[in-house]
């Protein structure tokens, strides 16, 4: 519109000059030309809006809101309306304790009572983006800075609202999954009601009071000591149970060899060595014991 005006302006100042100068006056029609030529242009301009990719336009003519959405690329429009430009890709926000980590300068980590009345530091990365379609409500209920005026304080009050039902170890611990989908449900109910949809809430540190960390770290190596212990026990009973499986074996053993041999066998098996040493190419004199064990000599 600036160059609408802008021209409208020299078309003005050629008129009136030209009346009161004659000088003047024979420049008019070029005056009136180039008046009439950048009014043009800017009509032309204001006319046709380029939306960027990733973004909406939302209109609004005189404190009036379209519902029309301008879409990315190029859209023809009422040169008098504004538009505003709405991002609607992801986008985070996160709150942390740390410095310069989170969207707010200094410690902005969200501080919360558990169920056991312990403070518990939370810090949290919310992921969430606009919906197109609702970007002129929101502009017309909540403006362009929905992040601190929705995404801010309604992700620090549901993280509050549902801590309180937690032990502080439990957060810590088991129940830390549960909590944040608890957490994230309820957010999303509230995001989704002003036009926002949430992608993903992310808990990603809690901070417990020092003592209680410290039980747990006790807690901790009091379990992995016992479990270790219970390890050591197991061994030694499988290894007392394959002595007492070793000891029955050779007790049936002896007990199979003491019921099976006889005089008339043991007297057989000492014949067969005999005459197995006897026909050996290396015997020379073989005397075996005994009253009734016969002598055999190498008669080569």
């Amino acid at each position: 519109m600036t160059l609408f005006i802008l021209g409208l302006l020299i078309v003005f100042l050629g008129y009136t000059l030209s009346r009161n100068n004659q000088q003047i006056a024979q420049f008019r029609n070029i005056f009136f030309g180039v008046g009439i030529l950048l009014a043009g242009i800017g009509i032309s301009m204001a006319t046709v809006k380029t939306i960027e990719a990733g973004a909406v336009g939302v209109q609004a003519l005189f404190g009036k809101v379209e519902d029309r959405v301008l879409e990315s690329g190029l859209n023809v429009i009422n040169p008098l309306v504004d538009v505003i430009e709405f991002d609607i890709k992801t986008q985070n926000y996160t709150m942390s304790g740390v410095h310069d980590e989170g969207d707010k300068e200094g410690d902005d980590a969200i501080r919360v009572l558990s169920a056991d009345g312990l403070e518990v530091v939370i810090d949290v990365t919310v992921l969430y983006r606009v919906i197109p379609a609702q970007a002129p409500n929101i502009y017309k209920t909540i403006g362009t800075d929905y992040r601190n005026t929705v995404v801010r304080p309604i992700t620090r009050t549901k993280i509050r609202d549902n801590a309180v039902y937690y032990l502080a170890v439990d957060l810590y611990s088991d129940k830390r999954d549960e909590f944040q989908n608890k957490v994230f449900k309820s957010v999303e109910k509230n995001f989704k009601e002003r036009g926002l949809f949430l992608e993903q809430l992310l808990v990603r540190n809690i901070t417990l009071p020092a003592s209680v960390k410290t039980a747990i770290e006790s807690k901790i190596n009091a379990e992995q000591e016992a479990q270790k212990m219970q390890f050591v026990l197991d061994k030694e009973r499988q290894e007392a149970d394959r002595k007492r499986v070793e000891a029955q074996g050779i007790a049936d053993y002896q007990k199979i060899l003491s019921t099976g041999l006889s005089d008339k066998l043991l007297q057989y098996e000492s014949i067969k060595a005999q005459k197995e040493l006897a026909t050996s190419p290396n015997s020379k004199v073989i005397v075996m014991g005994g009253k009734s064990t016969p002598i055999i000599l190498d008669t080569k």
